[in-house]
Formats: C-alpha cells, sequence, structure tokens
C-alpha cells in the first residue's frame, strides 16, 4: 500500500479516521446485475492503493454473500482499513422480494455474531442500524447497539436514513460516529434536518447513492437499458417518463465536466466531496464500483475543486428530479418528517 493519494477525515468526534472517499461494495455482490469477482477484488486492492479506507457493506448483500467476499480481503488488511457492515433489513430464503426491518434488541445482538463469523474478524469498526423500525424505541436498539461496544465487538456506530430528531435522541445514548444516508445532485431530502443534527453533534455524514446510482454519470438514461437482474428497473426515477425528465437535467452537469475536463461522474461527486465545507461536518462519500478504473475516476474527484458559478448550476436539480428514491418510501427518512 501508498502512503494514499487522497485526504482523511475523522467520522464522528473520537471516531476513526480514513480516507475523504470510501468504497461501497454492495455491487460486487448483487443488485446491479452480474458481477465479475476477479475485477471485484482487483478494485478492493485498488481503493486501498488510492488511499480509500472505509469500506462499507452489510448483511443483507446477497443474503450474507458481500460480508463473506469481502473476507479475504479484510484479512489480508485489517490494519489498514475501516470496515463498516449493517444490520436491520431482514430478508427471507423463500421470497427473494421480501423485506422486512428489525430493530430488535435480540436481533441486534443475533444480528452481529453472524457479521462477525462472515467478515471473520472479532470486532467491526463501523456498526449502523441500517433503517428504523418506528415500532422500536430507539433508545433501546442504540442501548443494544452500545452493548456491543462495551462488550468488544464493535468500535463505533452509526445510522443510516434517520431524521435530525432521530439522530440527537440516538447520540444521546451513545455518541454516534456517522450517518448514511442518500445524498447526491439528485438526492437532498438528508438536508432538511439531519445534516444540521449532525453538524451540531460532531458526527459525519457518508453519502451513498452519491452518484444517484450510477444516473448521475450518464451512461444510461432508462433503467430499460439495464440488465433483467438490475434493482435500478425498479426504480421511479429510472424509468418511463420520469427517467427522460431526469436525463434533462444532467445538462448542467455535462457544461459543467467539459470546463473542467472531467466526467459528469466526478462532477457529481466532487459536488457531494464539497457538502463539508458547505454544511462544516466530515462528508465521505462512498461510490460503489466494480472496476478499477472507475475506482480511479472516483478517487480523482476529491481534487476537483468546483466554482461558485458551478455550484450555483447545479443548485437548482434536485428540486426538478421527478419520482422518488424508491418504490416503497416507508423506511425512508422522508416518511417520519
Amino acid at each position: 500500500m501508498t502512503d494514499g493519494t487522497i485526504e482523511k477525515a475523522r467520522l464522528g468526534t473520537t471516531g476513526p479516521e480514513v480516507g475523504v472517499q470510501g468504497l461501497g461494495c454492495m455491487g460486487m455482490s448483487e443488485f446491479y446485475g452480474d458481477t465479475d469477482e476477479a475485477a471485484a477484488r482487483d478494485t478492493l486492492d485498488a481503493a486501498l492503493e488510492a488511499g480509500v479506507t472505509l469500506f462499507d457493506t452489510a448483511d443483507i448483500y446477497g443474503s450474507g454473500a458481500n460480508e463473506e467476499f469481502l473476507r479475504p480481503f479484510v484479512t489480508a488488511h485489517r490494519d489498514e482499513i475501516t470496515l463498516a457492515t449493517k444490520f436491520s433489513i431482514v430478508r427471507r430464503a423463500d421470497d427473494p422480494a421480501f423485506r422486512g426491518i428489525s430493530n430488535d434488541p435480540a436481533y441486534v445482538r443475533e444480528a452481529v455474531e453472524a457479521s462477525l463469523r462472515r467478515l471473520g474478524v472479532d470486532v467491526i469498526d463501523l456498526y449502523y442500524m441500517h433503517r428504523r423500525d418506528p415500532g422500536v424505541p430507539l433508545a433501546e436498539s442504540v442501548g443494544a447497539m452500545a452493548e456491543l461496544v462495551r462488550a468488544g465487538k464493535v468500535r463505533h456506530l452509526g445510522l443510516s436514513e434517520v431524521t435530525g430528531a432521530e439522530l440527537r435522541e440516538a447520540h444521546a445514548v451513545h455518541p454516534i460516529a456517522a450517518l448514511q444516508s442518500e445524498w447526491s445532485l439528485f438526492s437532498r431530502s438528508v438536508e432538511r434536518s439531519a445534516v444540521g443534527a449532525a453538524a451540531e453533534l460532531g458526527v459525519a455524514l457518508v453519502p451513498y447513492s452519491p452518484l444517484g446510482r450510477g444516473f448521475l454519470t450518464g451512461t444510461f438514461a432508462n433503467a430499460a437499458e439495464l440488465s433483467e437482474g438490475d434493482f435500478r428497473r425498479r426504480q421511479p426515477r429510472f424509468t418511463g417518463d420520469a427517467a427522460a425528465a431526469n436525463a434533462q437535467l444532467l445538462d448542467p452537469v455535462r457544461k459543467i465536466a467539459a470546463a473542467h475536463g472531467a466526467t459528469p461522474a466526478q462532477i457529481a461527486l466532487a459536488w457531494v466531496q464539497q457538502r463539508a465545507g458547505v454544511h462544516g461536518l466530515p462528508v465521505v462519500p462512498i461510490p460503489g464500483t466494480r472496476r478499477r478504473g472507475r475506482l480511479a475516476e472516483n478517487v480523482a474527484a476529491t481534487r476537483i475543486t468546483l466554482t461558485p458559478g458551478d455550484l450555483a448550476l447545479l443548485e437548482p436539480i434536485a428540486g426538478r428530479v421527478v419520482g422518488d428514491r424508491y418504490p416503497d418510501m416507508s423506511s425512508a427518512s422522508e416518511s417520519r418528517e
């Protein structure tokens, strides 16, 4: 490993220092169609070489397969990386489409043991509650997660898709190092309350889907172009009239990219990275990719500085996006605000 080519940021006031861009590993096992395992493993190595140290997975990805996939890489580089995984989204082997949510303390304890086994580690660096179940008191769920820290099974806690009020409530039970929520030129609902609360509490933001699930790269204009196994074919923003309308919103992204000698993806990532200065908190996006070339492109975006004029052109985009982030928004933070 080299000394790294990207800057670093701290997750939370006492959390780990990581590269200012992380790597989302979900697509290496599921959701985006067929994957090349050898190429994905090469991408993991390329990420570490580039100074990326935050590697993100979850027990739902491939129903545990993604954690198992990462195990050899984690074993080989345990002291060089910050390992993040998540619990709470429940699947059924007999119904691939089923998604449940469990924040029950007993389930928290069960889930962490399963993740530890699959990852082949004694401790998880950053453990997220993947989704919030309003039917379980937040203090009970976070209290159970705090017990894992005291037991030495987890080092730091994170939450995903919570409101600002929920973040404050959880942080009062145990310090939260990171909030992982969707944040991009297409998705800015996290700014309603969660970003301000995170800045106030010293919590880092870890944006997932900072490239709008790939739509902001301009490589596809309608999900019908994607393979049958790609979950984006069911996302409202990427199909039919919504896709056609949203594709038009990329024009200023392309214009700015041409001016910087960059790609649209790099401009979209640079915008997310610069939210740190705008909102006064650490921001560590986790774009996902399975290819070394895309990894290098993504990392290079950390060295692009958008001008005030660029930012002004990009500002209106999110407000003009057509369609929801998910077919079912019931577990998203917006549903509780």
